[in-house]
């Protein structure tokens, strides 16, 4: 059996003299020292060589300096714990490492062995700590939010396949703009939909195709928001999951609810990513081409975000799928995603579009009445096979 990777070090000092003397001092079989001579070599090595579990870095360095190297380093990769190492400490410097790079610990030149040794043990067990709490938060939610979304799923498929193609959309934004630490965006868009199960089926097809309501059916939606908050008000941890749904039919330009959040950036990005996928999924269940639903939201000003409108348009350009395929319902297969709609042939929703196929899914087909579908084929997007060479 393997023994477990060593966690490794990034000192980050303009003295080579000193990163190597540090490099001899802490020679170690608990972790791995590594060195870099400046910020942007720093950075490099992050982006190369990343995340490490500890980065200790010089306050003071030609260009970027300590404070700013960790400033950056906890946004790309907040995991990573922080260590100032400097000879000149002062109140100001103090002050902006915690506000800025929100460091584990300040130690002062020159440091002795044994200090230096025990800081970064210190913040190599913190790394850990923090690594097997965002572990465990993550099994138990991702357990909570299955069971939710199963019941969604067999409760309304409408609003579950809405989900769905939700998540895919800003899991793509995110990962197209470079979004550090996706996983609670793509909750959020999962259970964006859960309050849906108090509407009506035809009442959630017009509010998904954006379809004129009476007055009865606009207070059924109004009422949605209020019933996501109290299911998934008593589950813990879900505080920025539940921050991005609260905020999530913001304006940029600031109008709109809630009214207590002021607009740009400080919304949330999962906030305003999900106001844009949401928005552009009722223009296309409404009959627009992705193409057009992209320049109907360009034309709402002030409405989106410009950067994230940018990215979507870009995203819906690659989400054009050769792949499609028309299958009888004995044909699909596990991992196929479904391209349409699948309806009885009395009309009545049976899965959404989005949905993807699995071994679940085929088992409620092949439950289901015989005749119940009709004959016609589904449309289906095949899973991309990776290419392999010739042996």
């Amino acid at each position: 059996m393997q023994p477990p990777p060593k966690p490794r070090i990034l000192f980050v000092d303009d003295e080579p003299d000193l990163l190597a003397a540090i490099a001899r001092t802490l020679r170690s079989e608990h972790f791995k020292v590594v060195t870099a001579s400046s910020a942007v070599a720093a950075l490099e090595m992050l982006e190369r060589e990343g995340p490490f579990a500890v980065i200790v870095s010089d306050l003071r360095m030609p260009g970027m300096d300590g404070i700013g190297l960790l400033r950056t380093t906890r946004e790309l990769y907040p995991d990573t714990v922080r260590v100032l190492f400097t000879g000149q400490p002062d109140l100001d410097n103090a002050v902006a490492a915690v506000n800025e790079g929100a460091i584990f610990r300040f130690v002062t030149k020159p440091c002795s062995r044994v200090i230096l040794a025990l800081t970064v043990k210190s913040a190599v067990e913190q790394h850990r700590l923090i690594v097997a709490e965002r572990e465990l938060l993550q099994q138990t939610l991702r357990g909570s939010i299955k069971a939710l979304t199963d019941v969604l799923g067999l409760a309304s498929p409408l609003a579950f396949g809405r989900a769905t193609r939700l998540r895919q959309s800003v899991a793509s934004l995110a990962a197209a703009l470079k979004v550090p630490e996706s996983w609670h965006i793509e909750v959020a868009a999962m259970l964006s939909q859960i309050g849906s199960v108090i509407l009506p089926t035809p009442t959630l097809e017009k509010a998904y195709q954006g379809e004129e309501m009476t007055e009865a059916e606009l207070e059924m939606v109004r009422r949605v928001p209020s019933v996501t908050e109290q299911v998934l008000g008593n589950i813990p941890r879900l505080e920025p999951v539940m921050e991005i749904l609260r905020c999530q039919q913001k304006h940029f330009d600031g109008t709109g609810p809630p009214e207590w959040m002021v607009g740009g950036e400080a919304i949330p990005w999962g906030a305003r990513a999900l106001k844009a996928v949401i928005d552009l999924d009722t223009l296309e269940a409404g009959g627009l081409s992705p193409s057009l639903a992209v320049d109907t939201l360009r034309g709402r000003e002030g409405w989106y975000d410009p950067a994230i409108l940018v990215a979507l348009s870009e995203t819906r350009k690659s989400d054009h799928h050769s792949n499609v395929r028309e299958l009888p319902l004995d044909g699909l297969a596990a991992g196929m995603v479904l391209a349409q709609d699948v309806r009885t042939a009395k009309g009545m929703l049976f899965v959404a579009r989005g949905q993807e196929v699995t071994a679940g899914l085929i088992e409620k087909f092949r439950n289901s009445h015989q005749g119940m579908f009709g004959a016609d084929p589904i449309r289906v997007i095949l899973p991309d096979i990776p290419e392999t060479g010739a042996e």
